[in-house]
């Protein structure tokens, strides 16, 4: 078997006797729908009570400058496939139920490689790269999955899918002539005519989710997530655990709602840090301990409410708020205790990492965006700079903001902000720096011949088609059927 250099330097580092644990090391990677940059105790978090996540950056690595996308479905593309999200999935904002696109069934996932070396692979949670069953996880390189294939709050408002636990369940909007208002294109149906929210067991309903079910979703997930690693413990497994936790609607668990003095959005985060300890746990409890990659994530900047401090913005938007996530790596005696790095990385290099320490091969027939971040992850004194010096800043298909070093431009406003000294982006320095914005001017503008500026530039991959998609779960009679685009 070929090692890369990354695997060849951990195998002279850890010695002869833990060569075929670093072989093939199981990976787990929790992603967080929504969660604020400082949501958890080792971000900065005053409301919120994590000590699991609390002892996992103790015990590892905070990745302070690692990037996601402002919203859902192109962040997780990112993380499958190892591009910026515009090549992989160029879609201008995410995906909704009964969609015509998805992730193409020609792109090569982490489940895929890894499951090609050996690894048993789970998706356990929400998925967000299309509901039809060719785009589903057991179609990308997934053994099984369990999980809501999209958001949590795409379902009928009767079922609890736009309203928080315990609030009243509001009226639908509606058009003039009574009809539900809800609009049909390419990614699906949007606004209040989506069908029912189904929990898939693979491809197949297992129930229809209503508030119940939402409330139960993070202890069903940890459940079945910790039964996949103890059937696994004798060999190398892949356990993607995204949860719907904690976007809105906000369904924190039985065990956990008034728990929080700081209301029911804390006590979900309560309940994912709850989670990562059940992991954990059942990691440790394995043995496997130091056999096994973990890393913790969210898959944007957080919403209102929950707190980006002391970064500016939120969800949907490319401010440092909207898509600077809260990140932590953890892999005993590799993965230096209490360590931190702020070079900057993101989603893509998840898989290029993840192919180095499995000894997995990267495709040679497209372009991977992302590095190996093995470098990063050891150094134990923050000196490696990481394998990125620039960050494109996507919102859809327009590309809104360039990083260089410490340096970032919004390119619509041409503000400049140095990262460095102000990681809030309070101070506009273009006027002072004009030859550092036009350095990025000239980076953003040689985008067009890969990626593009804006569309779909002649770098983007083909999205995944269907000819007639269908609702998971059909309509119920007399339901308006949505209005075409």
């Amino acid at each position: 078997m070929r090692f890369s250099g990354a695997v060849i330097l951990m195998l002279a580092i850890l010695g002869p006797g833990k060569a075929a644990a670093i072989d093939k090391p199981n990976i787990v990677i929790i992603n967080i729908d929504d969660l604020g940059y400082a949501d958890i105790g080792p971000f900065g978090a005053t409301k919120n009570r994590t000590p699991h996540l609390d002892r996992m950056a103790r015990e590892g690595k905070r990745l302070t400058s690692f990037y996601a996308a402002p919203v859902c479905s192109p962040s997780r593309a990112a993380l499958m496939t190892g591009c910026y999200p515009k090549r992989s999935l160029p879609i201008p904002h995410v995906l909704f139920p009964v969609s015509t696109v998805g992730l193409a069934a020609e792109e090569i996932t982490i489940a895929d490689l890894l499951h090609d070396t050996g690894y048993a692979t789970a998706c356990i949670g929400k998925w967000h790269l299309g509901d039809q069953p060719p785009f589903l996880p057991t179609n990308q390189g997934f053994d099984s999955y369990y999980g809501i294939p999209y958001s949590n709050d795409m379902g009928p408002v009767a079922d609890g899918a736009r309203s928080n636990l315990g609030d009243p369940i509001p009226e639908p909007k509606r058009r003039p002539d009574g009809s539900l208002r809800s609009v049909l294109g390419e990614t699906g149906v949007r606004g209040y005519g989506q069908p029912p929210l189904p929990m898939l067991e693979n491809s197949r309903v297992a129930f229809r989710v209503g508030p119940t079910q939402q409330q139960a979703t993070v202890a069903g997930y940890t459940e079945r997530a910790v039964a996949f690693l103890e059937a696994n413990r004798e060999r190398p497994f892949f356990l993607y655990l995204p949860h719907s936790a904690v976007h809105f609607p906000i369904y924190p668990g039985k065990a956990f709602a008034g728990r929080s003095a700081h209301g029911h959005y804390s006590d979900w985060v309560e309940e994912v840090d709850w989670s990562v300890g059940q992991v954990l746990d059942a990691i440790r409890s394995a043995g496997l301990s130091e056999r096994t990659l973990v890393i913790f994530t969210s898959d944007n900047g957080g919403t209102p409410r929950g707190s980006n401090a002391p970064l500016r913005g939120h969800k949907g938007s490319t401010w440092e708020g909207g898509v600077r996530a809260c990140t932590i790596a953890w892999w005993p005696r590799t993965i230096p205790a209490g360590s931190v790095s702020d070079a900057i990385c993101g989603m893509h290099d998840i898989l290029p990492t993840v192919a180095a320490l499995a000894g997995g091969q990267l495709p040679k027939d497209r372009l991977i965006d992302g590095r190996d971040l093995s470098g990063v992850l050891r150094d134990p004194d923050n000196t490696v700079a990481g394998p990125h010096d620039t960050f494109l800043y996507f919102r859809g298909l327009d590309l809104k903001a360039i990083r260089k070093g410490c340096w970032k431009l919004h390119l619509k406003e041409r503000t400049l902000y140095d990262l460095n000294a102000d990681i809030g982006e309070t101070t506009d320095r273009a006027s002072e720096e004009p030859e550092i914005v036009a350095d990025l001017q000239r980076l953003a503008a040689a985008v067009d011949g890969d990626l593009g500026r804006s569309g779909v530039g002649p770098g983007c991959r083909p999205l995944g088609r269907v000819a007639e998609p269908r609702p998971l779960i059909p309509w119920a009679p007399g339901s308006p059927t949505p209005v075409p685009e």
